[in-house]
């Protein structure tokens, strides 16, 4: 029997964690720590890794017009993230045809929408 020589032994790859980008929309004085802190823990119990955090403070205007959304697509147009985490549709658009074509725009870009919860649910919980 020979010995087992360890030291050449190749390395285990390192295994790179997927990562995202979130994205968050609100009015300028909006508190937007709760579904910030909400999409961080959602992140974290897929393993994934937040890559950026972007916000957009406009309110909820037209996507094409929010520079925040903008980047959010490169980052993943320049494979910095593989997916745009948003806590609800409506932080995209209310509109369905915007919100699809925000989902086409990241899809084309190699990526996909991630949207923690609908808003319906959230519109059932009463303060």
């Amino acid at each position: 029997m020979t010995m087992l020589d360890v030291t050449t032994a190749p390395a285990a790859p390192k295994i790179e964690r997927f990562r995202v980008v979130m994205y968050l929309c609100g009015a300028p004085n909006a508190n937007l720590s709760e579904p910030r802190h909400e999409c961080q823990e959602y992140a974290e119990a897929f393993g994934w890794e937040i890559a950026a955090e972007i916000e957009d403070r406009d309110g909820l205007n037209d996507p094409e017009s929010r520079t925040g959304l903008g980047q959010a697509v490169e980052h993943i147009r320049n494979k910095e993230a593989g997916a745009l985490l948003t806590p609800w549709r409506s932080m995209i658009s209310p509109v369905p045809q915007e919100y699809d074509e925000v989902a086409r725009k990241i899809e084309g870009a190699g990526g996909f929408l991630q949207v923690m919860d609908t808003d319906r649910a959230r519109a059932s919980v009463k303060p």
